[in-house]
């Protein structure tokens, strides 16, 4: 009963962390159409993806520290609710221009999602145990962005973009009466100074103070980067350049998210037993040879659609093991200021995915290659990212040994 119980608990926080990757996949098949419909050209449109991120990104920085003040609940029902309102407001917008601009207040709303999903996790559960609930619930949330093209494309081509709006709305409006009756409050000790300033800058100031927090952050920054360009700009490379049904897309789309699924799934049976930093070497190296072959491929023009396809599933399949891992190795440390760590490290990992998915936009010739390149690159700086942390984890500890005793 227990077990039922706590899996039911994963089951409803992978859903809150879905909020992120159902507002960013949902309307994928619609990019095209939408470009046509609101006159718009390929980076205003991937802009609503941008744009998106950067409100996820920011919000991120207030919502964990409120969290931590107030507890995960009301703050998490409060964002749920926002989500629901910009939603409708999505589906209603008449330009571009506003559609950008309440893309950026459905982030907020989703933001809390993200932050207090890992947060929650970080309060029921151990360092070592955390990483293996956060890589399970990677591999049932991975059945969001699986699905949600699926859904988007049947929803485009029946009623338009604007009912992809519509179906975001009703998540939120089914996972906050979920989570409303079935989640309780985590967080048992609400810090009273979380949000004085001073004390906001100075826990953050402690966060980037710490080497090894620092590397986590990048990895997972990095690794989200080539995530993100993929979704970013998968549609016009499938749609518009290999000629992709929107009603088909989600079917490649489904095998590049298998390979996420494989990752993450593997990480939550092998990370007890092989370590975390382990496993995040294994995802950087995997990575990196993916974004080598994508590249290789586009630039080679080999394998067609295939040749994107399949060396893009590797790459989220080292996803699959970095993220998870990263995550709970960034944040574990820290358990009284787990909502600040979370929302830091959540904030780096949206500007890094902003940054990649402008980078497609900006440099989408009408061709593959604007998204071969930037995922290359987050390949090889998610592997660069791993080497300088060993080197300055090998520098931390001889500098504690020389001082007698390790670092307080």
């Amino acid at each position: 009963m227990a077990e039922a119980r706590d899996f039911a608990r994963i089951v409803l926080l992978a859903a809150v962390v879905a909020f992120g990757p159902i507002t960013t996949d949902l309307y994928l098949p619609s990019l095209p159409s939408m470009k046509a419909a609101l006159a718009a050209d390929t980076a205003a449109v991937q802009l609503t993806l941008s744009v998106y991120l950067v409100g996820f990104a920011c919000a991120q920085l207030v919502i964990g520290p409120l969290s931590d003040r107030f507890g995960r609940r009301p703050v998490l029902l409060s964002g749920i609710g926002l989500y629901v309102l910009a939603s409708i407001a999505c589906a209603l917008a008449p330009g571009i221009a506003s559609l950008v601009a309440l893309r950026f207040l459905q982030a907020l709303g989703a933001c809390s999602g993200a932050v207090l999903g890992r947060a929650i996790v970080r309060d029921l559960y151990g360092r070592e145990r955390a990483a293996r609930v956060l890589a399970y619930m990677g591999t049932v949330m991975a059945l969001a962005p699986a699905l949600a093209p699926f859904l988007g494309g049947i929803l485009e081509v029946a009623f338009g973009w604007r009912s992809n709006f519509v179906a975001m709305a009703a998540l939120g409006i089914a996972v906050g009466v979920a989570v409303f009756a079935r989640l309780a409050e985590s967080n048992p000790h609400p810090d009273a100074e979380a949000l004085r300033p001073g004390r906001l800058a100075g826990n953050y100031l402690r966060l980037l103070g710490n080497g090894a927090y620092r590397a986590y952050v990048a990895i997972v920054a990095a690794s989200f980067a080539g995530l993100f360009a993929w979704i970013s700009g998968a549609a016009f490379v499938l749609i518009e350049t290999f000629g992709v049904a929107p009603d088909r897309f989600g079917f490649y789309f489904l095998w590049c998210v298998a390979g996420y699924m494989v990752g993450s799934f593997g990480s939550g049976r092998l990370t007890l037993r092989v370590g975390l930093d382990r496993m995040i070497l294994a995802g950087a190296l995997v990575q990196a040879a993916a974004g080598l072959l994508l590249l290789g491929a586009t630039l080679g023009g080999i394998g067609g659609i295939y040749g994107v396809v399949g060396p893009v599933t590797l790459y989220l399949a080292g996803c699959g093991l970095t993220l998870p891992n990263g995550l709970a190795a960034a944040v574990g440390p820290f358990p009284r200021m787990a909502g600040a760590a979370s929302a830091l490290l959540g904030f780096s990992q949206m500007a890094a995915g902003a940054l990649a998915g402008y980078l497609v936009g900006r440099l989408y010739d009408g061709t593959g290659r604007s998204l071969a390149l930037v995922v290359a690159a987050a390949g090889a700086a998610s592997l660069l990212a791993f080497a300088l942390s060993r080197r300055d984890r090998a520098r931390e500890a001889a500098g504690a040994a020389g001082r007698g005793g390790p670092r307080p």
